[in-house]
């Protein structure tokens, strides 16, 4: 198994279910891991046999400026895409965390995290 990371994405964005979470905004960092075959691009050292990791930080930056009131929506929303652009992925595990959510206490930050598998079922 071949395993693709982007690690701690950090992006400003304007998610939340009270008002001022859409207006204020906050820091969001993200934790993406993709399983799929990688041997061909090693072998070939060319980008057409692999993901490329731009077009993945892409989707993530254009999904995280569309504003939602839940970060499972998010997060589902990225997989998606993500899973409909590149068709040979067999698993994405994705953990968004906002880093100021608005609730009493100290703590870096509230997180999600889904994994869904595109492998059949035999």
């Amino acid at each position: 198994m071949s395993k693709i990371y982007l690690e701690d994405l950090k992006i400003y964005a304007y998610h939340g279910v009270l008002p001022e979470e859409n207006i204020i905004g906050t820091y969001y960092i993200l934790n993406l891991e993709i399983h799929t075959d990688l041997w061909k691009a090693a072998e070939s050292d060319d980008l057409n046999d692999t993901i490329s990791y731009a077009d993945i930080n892409q989707i993530i930056h254009d999904e995280m400026k569309i504003k939602s009131k839940l970060l499972e929506h998010v997060a589902g929303r990225i997989i998606s895409r993500i899973h409909e652009q590149f068709s040979q992925i067999d698993y994405i595990k994705l953990k968004i965390t906002k880093t100021a959510p608005p609730m009493q206490g100290e703590m870096k930050g509230a997180s999600i995290e889904l994994e869904q598998s595109f492998k059949p079922v035999s």
